[in-house]
C-alpha cells in the first residue's frame, strides 16, 4: 500500500484539502490554505514538499 500524507500549509502548518501520495510529483503548483487565505507555490516529489520562492513585481511608477 503506497503512503499518503496531507498537503501542510508551509506559513501556519495548517491542513489543507489535499493529499499527495509517494508517487506524486507536483511543479510550480499554487497552493491555497482555506484557513489564512495565502496562496504559495510549490514543488513536491516523493513527499517532499519545497516552496518557491518568487520576487514580487514592483509597481510602475509614472
Amino acid at each position: 500500500m503506497e503512503k499518503e500524507e496531507w498537503i501542510l500549509c508551509p506559513i501556519y502548518g495548517n491542513k489543507t484539502r489535499l493529499k499527495i501520495r509517494e508517487d506524486t510529483e507536483l511543479k510550480n503548483f499554487p497552493l491555497f490554505c482555506p484557513k489564512c487565505k495565502h496562496e504559495t507555490l510549490i514543488n513536491v516529489r516523493q513527499l517532499n514538499m519545497s516552496v518557491i520562492k518568487e520576487p514580487y513585481a514592483k509597481t510602475q511608477s509614472r
